[in-house]
């Protein structure tokens, strides 16, 4: 076996070193249970692959034992083949000057200036010594001495493309080629440069070189494990289970955003006293909405973000904000200070804090920073009572419309056949039988109004408060559809401010509403409806009346209806109240938050009372 042949077996070993090194394929020693995920990183171990190659992680301790080891062993090998190759000693100094060209690889790993020029400097004492180790080998066909040192070119190629800088293994590449001929000229270009031999072997690791600098990625991906994708219904049953472990883990009622918000403005009331202050968070189209406030009278805080204001400067800003002016729209004038301090979670803002006073300069930095070191905790809370809300609406949306869908592809359409099979057998009946037609008209008429009940039911269940129309609205065309129905005068009185509660408690508002006005349709026998609805959030105030026959305390249907208004008023912090309405009649009224003074000034829309 020739020199060349051993060189070349030789420097197919040494890849499967480096790769494998490169790698982070480790021994058992260096498989350390610190390094393995545990309880706070939930996933399995997994084998280390070049997606984990420790090179890649600044100051990572790791690799670096092993990585030195790596280039140790091609030194050597290096050397072994060198010294085969020429059998001159001499020719170790180039093995020694490429061990001084590596240094930078063992102290200066991560340095951006000092490890570029190492991996360049290996580079060129490489490609020099290929030309002066060619010229001195004996018993080699010429100039395929160079196989002895150009598989080193692996070592700096192969580190530049797993720290992913495809620029400089390009160049590193560049370099080389030129080291390669320039080290052929210096030894002795008409012997070394002029053969076939000599280039034919760089240009083979100048190849292999290439490949491993410019496929490193593929390598990469190809050698990385499938990553397992998450069904999407799995993945939702997995959250969902979390989720509610969670939220039993978690104390009392910390999952309403109205009662974390009241909890978070007494928090601030003992740190930055002042005359209002209020808690507000996000909703659809833009605006934001008050979830709780403090004061002597309501306010009707700015709710736009488009506004010239403070409260659009420190959501847009994420920063706090100290203002010489009111943030409410209207305001009686005055010395005032207001200071706003958005509510982060992560990189989103969530809400706002509005701490205002009847006095200059009441917000010094120094206040402000003890109001951030409240509000920062809060943030997250909120956070999570808001998201909670937003999964139970979207769950309790999404089960009323499969309900509708049910419904109406079900026994809806079934009642609809008992009723044509009904009029079929009217048309049927011989002469004569007038007993069994009265029977069929009135079982017709039975039908048709548990028909036109269940479509009623529908549009209950499809009802929703429009994002735009508001809650009045809603309540508005529901009582108008049912009043319709049942041949009843409805009278509306609306005076709803232009904020917006949230849309969780607008959504179960709409549905007591919903049931007041349904309880007065069927079991009052009234003739006249009266419909009030007041919103200056955070107070709400919904009351229905009839001229009905009042409540029976006996009747289950409505007892039942009633227990669902008020289990639905509890989960929004509500008060539910049922009178008797002189002379006749029953009133039901559902209550949130503490009524306004009347002396406050507000934006309000009323409908005059009418059909």
């Amino acid at each position: 076996m020739t020199a060349a042949t051993r060189a070349m077996g030789a420097a197919t070993w040494i890849d499967w070193v480096v790769v494998s090194a490169m790698h982070g394929r480790l021994p058992a020693a260096y498989d350390k249970p610190h390094d393995r995920p545990g309880a706070d990183r939930p996933f399995p171990a997994i084998p280390a692959t070049i997606r984990h190659v420790p090179a890649l992680t600044s100051g990572s301790t790791r690799i670096r034992p092993l990585e030195a080891a790596a280039r140790v062993i091609m030194l050597a090998l290096v050397a072994a083949l060198t010294l085969i190759a020429t059998h001159d000693a001499r020719q170790l100094g180039w093995i020694a000057l490429l061990a001084v060209a590596a240094l930078p690889a063992f102290v200066a790993r991560n340095h951006p200036i000092l490890a570029p020029a190492g991996r360049g400097a290996e580079v060129i004492v490489t490609g020099v010594a290929a030309g002066f180790i060619a010229h001195a080998a004996t018993g080699v066909a010429q100039g395929f001495g160079a196989e002895a040192i150009l598989p080193y070119l692996a070592v700096p190629l192969l580190t530049a493309a797993l720290r992913r800088k495809p620029t400089e293994g390009a160049a590193l590449l560049g370099v080389a080629a030129v080291a390669i001929v320039l080290g052929g000229a210096l030894a002795d270009p008409k012997t070394v440069l002029a053969g076939t031999g000599y280039l034919a072997a760089g240009g083979q690791w100048l190849v292999l070189g290439a490949i491993v600098t410019f496929a490193a990625e593929a390598m990469r991906q190809f050698l990385q494990p499938a990553e397992i994708t998450p069904q999407p219904y799995a993945e939702a049953t997995r959250l969902l289970t979390q989720l509610r472990s969670v939220a039993r883990s978690l104390p009392g009622a910390t999952l309403d955003p109205g009662g974390i918000s009241e909890h978070l403005l007494e928090e601030l009331r003992a740190v930055a006293p002042g005359h209002r202050a209020a808690v507000l968070s996000a909703s659809g189209g833009g605006r934001l909405v008050v979830l709780a406030q403090t004061g002597a009278e309501r306010v009707d805080w700015e709710t736009t973000l488009d506004a010239d204001s403070a409260i659009a400067d420190a959501w847009a800003t994420q920063q706090p904000h100290v203002a010489s002016r009111s943030q409410a729209r209207t305001h009686r004038g005055g010395e005032v200070s207001s200071l706003v301090i958005p509510l982060v979670a992560g990189v989103r803002t969530i809400g706002l804090v509005i701490l205002e006073t009847d006095a200059s300069g009441a917000f010094p930095p120094a206040v402000v920073q003890s109001v951030t070191e409240v509000t920062d905790p809060a943030a997250l809370r909120l956070e999570a009572a808001l998201l909670f809300d937003d999964v139970r609406s979207l769950a309790t949306n999404e089960e009323r419309q499969r309900l509708a869908r049910e419904i109406h592809d079900g026994v809806a359409q079934e009642l609809v056949m008992v009723g044509y099979g009904i009029d079929n057998a009217q048309a049927t009946l011989p002469e004569g039988a007038e007993e069994t037609a009265e029977e069929l008209r009135a079982l017709r008429g039975e039908v048709t109004r548990v028909i036109t009940e269940l479509r009623l039911s529908l549009f209950e269940l499809r009802s929703e408060v429009d994002r735009n129309g508001g809650l009045a609205a809603a309540i508005a065309e529901y009582a108008r559809t049912l009043g319709t129905s049942a041949g009843l005068r409805v009278h509306f009185t609306f005076d709803e401010s232009t904020a917006r509660l949230p849309a969780a408690t607008e959504a179960e508002l709409l549905r007591i509403a919903q049931e007041a006005i349904t309880n007065a349709r069927k079991h009052a026998g009234a003739a006249n409806l009266w419909v009030t609805c007041t919103v200056d959030p955070p107070y709400a105030e919904i009351e229905v009346s009839d001229d009905g026959k009042g409540f029976a305390d006996n009747r289950p249907d409505g007892r039942y209806g009633l227990t669902i208004m008020a289990e639905r008023a509890e989960r929004i912090r509500g008060r539910l109240k049922i009178t008797p309405r002189h002379p006749s009649g029953t009133t039901v009224a559902v209550v949130l938050g503490t009524p306004p003074r009347r002396d406050s000034v507000r934006d309000s829309v009323s409908a005059p009372e009418g059909e």
